[in-house]
């Protein structure tokens, strides 16, 4: 289901440009992933799921400067935007997500129909790691980070693979676990392309006001940043994480990983 690798790198390159953020601002829309408290703070609400990723960032040891770069930038980026509108999820929980999987009402319903669902999901996607027959690339899977992508509900980093073997080793992946018979019954299947990258933050309160030829200034600028040094992430590892909302990403020391 997912792209070629061309198709690919040309579909993410046009996610970056000028125009592409200033038609997808038409479409932004508040998250339903974190709502205001009584003080009008933002605060995570529940949103159970889980998903196959990179360690995130306070597991990676691979990829510290990576991420300390990405977090010197979400840091940044957040003085841009008034607290209320952009949301940065926690730096120590920055990731790149390889394979979604089940999340929300979806999950809910699966686990309250039946209470083996989380153990069967955990040994389908231990089967799926140890069918994968992965030959090591010399240089290792890498991808880099192309420029920001602006999604209907948040602000993320796009990634290109650094060439086509990253590329075709990560959806072969995907599609070893995606085409394993025996997610199917639990629900679990490909919904979406891969569109490689790692979300910053989301958004809250869109203002009524809100300055969109500014905003779209703001991102293109800061794309400047990473035309001057390649930013790469080394793909090591893969993880089965759980998550109860948008903020932490956790594992228990016996769930299945994938090490290439």
């Amino acid at each position: 289901m997912d792209d070629t690798y061309q198709v690919y790198v040309n579909r993410v390159a046009r996610l970056t440009l000028p125009e592409s953020y200033h038609s997808q601002l038409e479409y932004i829309q508040e998250s339903p992933k974190f709502k205001p408290d009584s003080q009008g703070k933002h605060q995570a609400v529940p949103f159970p799921g889980y998903s196959i990723i990179t360690p995130p960032a306070e597991d990676d040891g691979d990829n510290g400067e990576f991420y300390q770069n990405l977090q010197t930038c979400q840091q940044q980026l957040s003085e841009k935007f008034d607290p209320n509108f952009w949301i940065p999820i926690p730096q120590e929980s920055l990731h790149f997500t390889l394979a979604d999987l089940i999340w929300d009402s979806a999950y809910r319903d699966a686990s309250k129909e039946d209470l083996s669902f989380d153990p069967k999901l955990h040994q389908a996607i231990a089967q799926s790691f140890q069918g994968f027959k992965s030959t090591p690339i010399p240089q290792g899977i890498r991808w880099q980070i192309f420029g920001f992508m602006l999604m209907p509900r948040a602000i993320a980093v796009c990634l290109v693979p650094r060439d086509q073997e990253s590329y075709q080793k990560t959806t072969e992946f995907r599609r070893a676990i995606y085409q394993n018979p025996s997610l199917i019954p639990l629900g679990v299947d490909q919904q979406y392309y891969l569109t490689a990258h790692i979300t910053l933050g989301y958004f809250g309160t869109i203002p009524e006001d809100l300055d969109r030829g500014h905003f779209c200034n703001i991102l293109s600028s800061f794309n400047q940043q990473w035309l001057d040094s390649t930013q790469e992430i080394w793909v090591k590892r893969a993880e089965l994480r759980k998550f109860d909302d948008m903020t932490r990403y956790y594992r228990e020391p016996d769930w299945p990983v994938f090490k290439f």
